[in-house]
């Protein structure tokens, strides 16, 4: 009792800062976004109150419901395109490259892009893929068109391209670690009972790394999900994705109500999806 008694103060000391930290930066806003939901506007005015006007509007209007379901869309194409590109990367560092320091050195070449401003790795590709571009520039070299095209850019492939580009390392990382960590014994017992490349990484390689598939995926869905510099840079008319509405009913619209009931919605979207993620994961979870 009397060791208790001394170790309980020390233990709130270590984690009433961090604690305090959460609760102020992250519960505290969340709560106010949540209650704001509810409020009346009356431009330009907000009055406190509790209905559910706000999200009715954005149900009932298809304006919302078509920039959601077009987010999910472009969300995830970007995870599918990103794991397709990030998987066999990883599994090429991990398996095919036998120096450590030439495997360090390529995965560290993956990350180091992260390092670099966001909007301009955003930007980079707007210039890539314009009318002066590098990419129409090739085109009109090798005579392949007579003009530059304005087909690359201002749309969602554009968005889709850009958004890869910048969230595939989030694909990477966690696949690269759980591929590491695959002990090399049930590789070579695989082989030892005759089982071919194709089979061994169907049945030994890839479930064993579905942990690492489902963490990239869910990290590079929502990291798309709530991003809205590539749709102004490089997404059109039809680009516009749930993060802009968020931009536009917090700044020129000003109804926070309505932008603070979208922004709840985004996030139950979220938590569902990192709930379903986890499942998934515990699901597919083989202990060694």
């Amino acid at each position: 009792m009397t060791l208790t008694r001394r170790t309980f103060p020390g233990f709130a000391a270590l984690f009433s800062l961090p604690l305090a930290w959460v609760l102020l930066l992250m519960v505290v806003p969340y709560a106010i976004m949540v209650a704001v939901g509810f409020w009346t506007r009356q431009f330009p005015l907000f009055y406190p109150d509790f209905q559910f006007g706000n999200y009715a509007q954005i149900l009932a209007d298809p304006q919302y419901t078509t920039v959601i379901l077009r987010t999910l869309k472009i969300a995830a194409l970007v995870t599918v395109c990103a794991l397709l590109l990030g998987y066999p990367l990883a599994y090429f560092l991990v398996f095919t490259i036998r120096s450590q320091k030439v495997r360090n050195l390529l995965y560290m070449s993956v990350i180091v892009p992260l390092w670099v401003s966001y909007l301009l790795r955003a930007y980079t590709w707007k210039i890539i893929l314009g009318t002066d571009g590098a990419l129409n520039s090739l085109l009109v070299s090798t005579g392949l068109v007579s003009a530059p095209l304005d087909i690359f850019l201002y749309n969602q492939t554009a968005m889709v391209v850009t958004l890869v580009y910048i969230f595939v390392p989030f694909m990477v990382m966690p696949l690269f670690t759980v591929l590491d960590n695959i002990p090399r014994r049930l590789l070579e017992a695989s082989e030892d009972l005759g089982v071919g490349p194709f089979m061994t990484f169907w049945k030994v390689i890839f479930p064993l790394s579905l942990g690492g598939v489902v963490a990239g995926a869910t990290m590079t869905f929502c990291l798309s999900f709530g991003d809205f510099v590539a749709p102004v840079l490089v997404g059109g008319p039809d680009g516009t994705m749930v993060a802009n509405l968020l931009q536009t009913q917090f700044g020129a619209a000003l109804n926070w109500p309505l932008g603070s009931a979208l922004a709840t919605l985004v996030l139950a979207l979220v938590l569902i999806l990192l709930q379903l993620s986890s499942r998934l994961d515990r699901a597919g979870r083989i202990d060694l």
